[in-house]
Parts: structure tokens; C-alpha cells; sequence
């Protein structure tokens, strides 16, 4: 029997694709699937069904989940989306739905991750982001051949994260799946968040994640760039540098330290276009990215 806020959930991720739908000769196959069997690890968390604004931004995110787009001509690369919303919401509608649209006319499978927000009441605090997105990536990877990682700002940050630290235990083990690693085979990270560290400690990111009077510890031990290593894989960069935001430091940092550590990295940057531009914004040139993420997703396969 389907439980009553998988239900609510599902009408409000529906919700998102009805008003999000392009006319599009590419047919695909929706889905959801729960990440957890159970009670999220810690417990906790908001209570009744997914808040949709008029804008297309999720929150109250009682149950974490998966939306899974499958193409008709599936290529077997899997692509998994994190919206961003600096921690607070999730753009479904301007980020998540755009790419993953983008992604299935191409012949890749899209994972829409509805992550649970910290300031929602969860028992795991600042954790649980990354534990919804590290449980993702375990069950995509006992799904698809090939997977790789598509993340905006907040969601940049924490897919960052994610693909940067494959063995941090965020959660202890719920079932047999969490015995599997978690780890992508390439990240693209657009106008992300990359650090947290002093003087770029002004984001909701910051904010909601280690607090306006975090220490340092605190703040490197949230930095994207302060774990990556020999073993991360390639990366794709995209910002503006004119982002209010995301500071266009953050990608520069995030390239060096894929040099310094010779992880191969790509980065595109545009004079203009702001932030949260998402598949690109008209009259500037971040219309061009996608055209070089086609061509470096290509090189994942």
C-alpha cells in the first residue's frame, strides 16, 4: 500500500513536470523511488506533503526520493541532478526539470534528487543532504553502467561533496545497499558553492550548514576544494562572472584544486549571465555551456 507522503510527495514532483514540460518528440518512462526502506537516518524531519511554490522551489521534503526519467533509447549513462536553493528550497522547475529534459532528448537516464533540507527538523542536522545524496548514488550505481553527477549552487556544493568524499560515513549502515560505494564518474558543477571558507562565508550555504559563527575547522571541513584528491573524478565547471551569489572565485578555486591534485578538469566561464541561469540564459553567452557539457558528458561513456 503506498504510504500517504510518498503520495503527496509524488503530486508535487508531478506538479513540477506538468508545468516544466517542453513539447519534445523524445518519449521517457517517470518513476520514483524512496531512498530509504525505512525512517530516514536520525529521524525527524517536516511533517505532511512537499511544499510546491509558485516558482517551482520544493521544501517540507518529508520523504527523500529519487524521480527517475528514463529515455526510450536509454544510452546507459546516468545522470544525477541536485537543484540548488541554497539549502532552504530545491529548484525543481528552473534547474532540475530543464536539465533532466535536456539530458533524456539526448538518450541519458536523469535522477531528480529530492534531498531533505537541514532547517527541517531532521535528527541528522547538517548531514543529511549529503546522506540522501550519498544513498543516491548507491542506488543508481546498482542500476546504470555509467554514472555521473549534475549539481547547481547549493546542489553543486553538495554533490561536490559527495563525489569528493566516496568514503565518508555520513549515516551508519540502514540495509545490504549502503555496503556499496558511492561515487560517480564525472561531476559537472554549475555556478556552484565550493567553499565555505573566510573571505566567501557570506552564502545561505554557509548559513544553514555550519552557522554565521562557524570556526574555521567548521568552515574547511565544508569546503569542496579541501578534499579532492588523486581519485576524484574529472570535473566541469560553469559560472558567470557576474554572480551575485556564488562568488566566480568558487570555480577557480575548485580548478586548482583539480590541478594541483591532476584531476582533469573543464571550466567555462561568461562575462554575463548572473546566477541560477540554469540550461543557460537568453541574450547571454552560458547558452553555450550545455553544447560543451554534451561533448564532455560524451567523454564519460
Amino acid at each position: 500500500m503506498i504510504n500517504r507522503r510518498d503520495f503527496l510527495t509524488g503530486l508535487a514532483v508531478t506538479a513540477i513536470a506538468i508545468r516544466t514540460a517542453r513539447a519534445s518528440a523524445v518519449n521517457y518512462r517517470q518513476t520514483s523511488i524512496p531512498l530509504w526502506s525505512g525512517a530516514a537516518p536520525g529521524g525527524g524531519g517536516p511533517s505532511g506533503s512537499a511544499i510546491l511554490s509558485a516558482k517551482g522551489a520544493l521544501s517540507n521534503i518529508a520523504v527523500p526520493a529519487l524521480t527517475v526519467l528514463t529515455p526510450e533509447h536509454a544510452n546507459g549513462h546516468a545522470v544525477l541532478i541536485a537543484a540548488g536553493g541554497g539549502y532552504k528550497r530545491i529548484q525543481m522547475a528552473s534547474e532540475a526539470w530543464p536539465a533532466a529534459q535536456w539530458l533524456t532528448a539526448r538518450g541519458y537516464t536523469a535522477y531528480i534528487l529530492s534531498y531533505r533540507l537541514p532547517h527541517e527538523g531532521w535528527g541528522g542536522g547538517n548531514l543529511v543532504s549529503l546522506q540522501d545524496a550519498q544513498r543516491a548514488l548507491r542506488i543508481i550505481r546498482q542500476r546504470e553502467q555509467h554514472l555521473s553527477v549534475l549539481g547547481f549552487s547549493a546542489g553543486g556544493h553538495l554533490l561536490g561533496l559527495a563525489i569528493t568524499r566516496p568514503d565518508f560515513a555520513s549515516y551508519s549502515p540502514q540495509d545490504q545497499l549502503d555496503s556499496r560505494p558511492a561515487y560517480a564518474d564525472g561531476a559537472a558543477l554549475i555556478y556552484p558553492i565550493i567553499t565555505l571558507e573566510k573571505p566567501w562565508s557570506h552564502t545561505s550555504t554557509h548559513r544553514l550548514l555550519v552557522g554565521p559563527h562557524a570556526s574555521a575547522a567548521d568552515n574547511a571541513a565544508w569546503s569542496v576544494q579541501n578534499f579532492v584528491n588523486a581519485h576524484t573524478p574529472p570535473v566541469f565547471l560553469v559560472q558567470a562572472l557576474d554572480d551575485p551569489i556564488a562568488s566566480p572565485d568558487n570555480t577557480l578555486i575548485m580548478s586548482a584544486a583539480c590541478r594541483k591534485a591532476a584531476v582533469p578538469v573543464e571550466m567555462y566561464r561568461y562575462a554575463t549571465g548572473g546566477h541560477g541561469f540554469a540550461m543557460g540564459r537568453a541574450g547571454t553567452a552560458t547558452m553555450e555551456w550545455p553544447g560543451h557539457y554534451q561533448t564532455w558528458l560524451e567523454g564519460r561513456m
